[in-house]
């Protein structure tokens, strides 16, 4: 994830509007929205102030992650089953694919 994808993820979850967040920078809230955007770049200043609103560590603010979004377990069904996994690297994503598939291959000797 970027960083603007991360700030409107944490955004959403504390209910922040983006005006809300633009007044406790002292920003203009087309400043913020830009931040979010990403079409231009935040000033270093406003990083620790926006860790401290979203109640992350800075660090947070710059991660890219991978995150299960769903487990179908429902075996009474005798339906799939499966896990869905979010990643935003694509390199990554390749690499993760290719890792399972020789493992089912493995799996079925």
């Amino acid at each position: 994830m970027s960083v603007g994808t991360n700030l409107k993820k944490l955004r959403s979850k504390t209910k922040y509007s983006q005006q809300d967040i633009a007044d406790m920078l002292n920003v203009d809230r087309l400043t913020y929205v830009n931040w979010e955007n990403e079409t231009t770049e935040i000033k270093s200043g406003y990083i620790p102030k926006l860790a401290d609103i979203f109640g992350v560590k800075i660090e947070d603010l710059f991660e890219t992650s991978t995150s299960i979004v769903g487990v179908n377990n429902d075996y009474s069904t005798g339906g799939q089953h499966g896990i869905i996994i979010n990643l935003s690297d694509k390199d990554l994503a390749e690499k993760l694919s290719g890792q399972i598939q020789e493992l089912i291959k493995n799996l079925k000797k």
